[in-house]
C-alpha cells in the first residue's frame, strides 16, 4: 500500500471530520444523515492517519506531492493534484 495522500489533502480531510463531529455534537445535523456523516468522518480520520485512501487508487490520484509523479512513458498512469 503505497500512500497517496499529501500533507494538505491530510489537513483537509481531519479538518471535515473536524467540523463534522462538532456539527454532530451541537444536534446541528440529527439522526440517520448525523450517523452517516461521523462515519464519513471516521473515514477521513482513519484514511489521513494511514496516508492511504483506497478510493484514490482506481482513480489514479495522487496527491502527495511532486516527488511521485505519475510514469512519464506511460500516460494513462494517473495524475497528481
Amino acid at each position: 500500500m503505497k500512500n497517496n495522500i499529501g500533507t494538505v489533502d491530510k489537513i483537509v480531510r481531519i479538518l471535515i471530520a473536524a467540523v463534522i463531529v462538532i456539527l454532530y455534537s451541537a444536534d446541528v445535523v440529527p439522526g440517520i444523515p448525523g450517523i452517516v456523516l461521523l462515519v464519513i468522518a471516521g473515514i477521513f480520520i482513519v484514511t489521513s492517519i494511514i496516508g492511504f485512501c483506497p478510493l484514490y487508487q482506481p482513480l489514479k490520484i495522487n496527491t502527495t506531492g511532486p516527488d511521485n509523479e505519475p510514469d512519464q512513458e506511460n500516460p494513462d498512469s494517473g495524475f497528481n493534484l
